[in-house]
């Protein structure tokens, strides 16, 4: 069932609002509530936010949310229009899933995935938080590490991207999710903020921009899954700054993987590099860190829809 709440009042189907509050007049009107698959979806068309451009935000509440006084972990999503298979996604159109299908779809199917894991008691109920990705460059130049980039990586970027230094605004996206989305979410959601229970995932240069995060806010993102983590941008630059920036072991999880077909297989060499950054920073394989490689694995949604239950079950296990 859909419903949509703001100043239009558009009531597509009758819904049960949670008793702890779906929409708020922080994050903009016309919200959307989708319980129509497992858990519920709340859909944020306009994020408003004084440091990025506005943008949609989902945040899917596992079954029996409504129903508990306890508080839930929270995973942040990026590229969030295609986390979840909802007709408030464009990539849901008919055009757009027939496109999609060339490359075995493009949702990952957070919500299905999560619910099954749950069922079998292989993750603990957790609230996502999904954050749409703006189009084109922009979501580059969001992703892209920012202060790896000296004027010599800068020029590096321009010849073999279409990123420019200048335009790199990862440091404010992250300030956006530190300072504006999550006092949101805390504030209206029933969660654990501390940095045990803040998880962050991105495939590509979503794990990039992970990663990143983990480096800068130690203090909020206890944990990361990287998926095809696109670390030859800069030949390497990302992976050269945590030698000297990143967090010693102790207090976080990280998971990374990479496939061996398509863009996948430029990054192990870099994955290798980032492994010994992890080793240098007192992690343990298979303890607080995991690396895996897929054999035959490719650069797309199909590939990460299908290994989201590995991450999860590791970084959210009972």
């Amino acid at each position: 069932m859909i419903k949509t709440i703001g100043k239009f009042s558009l009531v597509l189907s009758i819904c049960i609002l949670p008793v702890h509050g779906l929409a708020s007049q922080d994050a903009g009107d016309n919200v959307v509530i989708d319980d129509s698959k497992p858990g519920t979806l709340v859909h944020y068309p306009s994020f408003p936010s004084d440091l990025v451009e506005p943008r949609p935000v989902d945040v899917w509440l596992p079954d029996g949310y409504e129903e508990s006084d306890s508080p839930y972990p929270v995973i942040y999503m990026h590229d969030g229009q295609f986390m979840f298979d909802r007709p408030t996604s464009p990539y849901a159109s008919t055009w757009e899933r027939t496109k999609g299908l060339i490359y075995g779809g493009v949702f990952w199917n957070v919500d299905e995935t999560m619910a099954r894991l749950v069922a079998k008691k292989q993750i603990r109920p957790t609230i996502v938080v999904s954050v749409w990705n703006l189009p084109n460059v922009k979501r580059r130049t969001e992703y892209m590490p920012q202060k790896p980039v000296t004027e010599e990586i800068g020029r590096l970027l321009v010849a073999e991207s279409d990123i420019t230094r200048e335009a790199i605004t990862s440091d404010n996206y992250l300030r956006f999710l530190v300072s504006e989305l999550k006092p949101f979410i805390d504030k209206t959601y029933l969660t654990k903020p501390d940095a045990d229970n803040t998880l962050i995932m991105g495939s590509s240069m979503g794990g990039m921009i992970s990663a990143y995060a983990v480096s800068e806010y130690p203090e909020v993102f206890g944990a990361a899954a990287c998926l095809s983590t696109h670390w030859v941008l800069g030949e390497g630059a990302a992976v050269k700054w945590y030698k000297n920036n990143w967090p010693t072991a102790g207090n976080h999880r990280l998971y990374f993987d990479y496939g061996t077909k398509s863009i996948d297989a430029d990054y192990e060499p870099f994955q290798k590099m980032m492994d010994a950054v992890m080793r240098q920073k007192g992690y343990r394989e298979n303890e607080d860190w995991v690396t895996r490689r897929f054999e035959g694995a490719s650069h797309r949604p199909k590939a990460w829809r299908e290994r989201l239950h590995i991450p999860l079950i590791f970084l959210l296990g009972t």
